[in-house]
C-alpha cells in the first residue's frame, strides 16, 4: 500500500479566525510564548501499490480540483509506503 499525506494550510494573508480562537485560548492558559498559530487540514489518502510518479501526478490533481480551494489555500504532500 502507499499513503499520500496531505497537508492544507491558508495561504499567507489570510484571516484565520481558527488560529486566532486557538491563539487565545492558548495565551489564557498561560501560554503567552505563542506569537502566531495557523491552523490547517490533514488528508491521508490510501492506494494500493502503484507507480510513484503516476501517484504524484494524481494526488497533485486531486488537490487542485477537489482537496483544497486554490484560492486561498496551500498545500504540501508526501508519498511513501504505509
Amino acid at each position: 500500500m502507499v499513503v499520500a499525506k496531505v497537508y492544507i494550510t491558508l495561504k499567507k494573508g489570510i484571516l484565520d479566525p481558527q488560529g486566532k480562537a486557538v491563539k487565545g485560548a492558548l495565551h489564557s492558559m498561560g501560554y503567552e510564548g505563542v506569537k502566531d498559530v495557523r491552523v490547517g487540514k490533514y488528508i491521508e489518502l490510501t492506494f494500493e501499490d502503484g507507480d510513484l510518479s503516476l501517484l504524484e501526478q494524481k494526488v497533485d490533481e486531486m488537490c487542485k480540483k477537489i482537496l483544497t480551494n486554490p484560492i486561498i489555500e496551500d498545500y504540501t504532500f508526501e508519498i511513501g509506503e504505509g
